[in-house]
């Protein structure tokens, strides 16, 4: 169990990292939002790229800080079932809900993202708009993204089956570290 709760921090540790990262693009979008509308208004100039790049940016931030999110336990839930279990209850729909739903969806996004992906790649696609810009970076989201999610999915289950054997603290309490001992 050692060498799987060290793959755990070492998940958490990319998926932290591409969060904080993404976190960067928000900045970036409103810079490229700001200077486009007053160009626009400003100079009467305006370029399909700069809105076609400010939503490649913003699907960035969605795919890339989606396992980020996950990792800090701010996914949205419905906790009506939940909340009346006991920790190791959460804890097992947690690993359940993981390994039935969010994993297999990883996957198949994964599985059809990347043919999207290597046809933009192969052709060269572009928009269709006039100053658009290529599509394959934002198809390359899709794959990376779910990627992203789907380690972050196992990660996840790795601390929960680790802290029903008491081996860490429990991963769904915030501005805990989940991978030291519990006290």
């Amino acid at each position: 169990m050692h060498s799987l709760l060290a793959l755990s921090r070492l998940i958490d540790a990319v998926n932290a990292r591409m969060g904080q990262a993404a976190s960067w693009l928000v900045l970036v979008v409103v810079l490229i939002s700001a200077g486009n509308a007053v160009v626009r208004k400003a100079f009467d100039i305006s370029s399909n790229g700069f809105l076609e790049i400010q939503w490649y940016l913003f699907s960035a931030v969605f795919l890339l800080a989606a396992a980020y999110t996950l990792q800090k336990n701010e996914h949205i839930r419905i906790d009506l079932l939940a909340s009346k279990l006991s920790k190791r209850g959460q804890a097992i729909i947690d690993i359940i809900g993981t390994l039935l739903f969010l994993m297999p969806v990883c996957i198949i996004l994964i599985m059809y993202g990347w043919p999207l992906f290597e046809k933009a790649w192969v052709s060269g696609e572009m928009s269709s708009d006039a100053g658009g810009l290529i599509r394959w970076p934002v198809f390359l989201l899709i794959p990376v993204g779910f990627s992203l999610l789907l380690a972050q999915g196992l990660s996840e289950v790795i601390k929960r089956v680790a802290f029903l054997q008491g081996l860490i603290a429990d991963p769904s309490e915030k501005n805990t570290d989940v991978h030291k001992e519990p006290v």
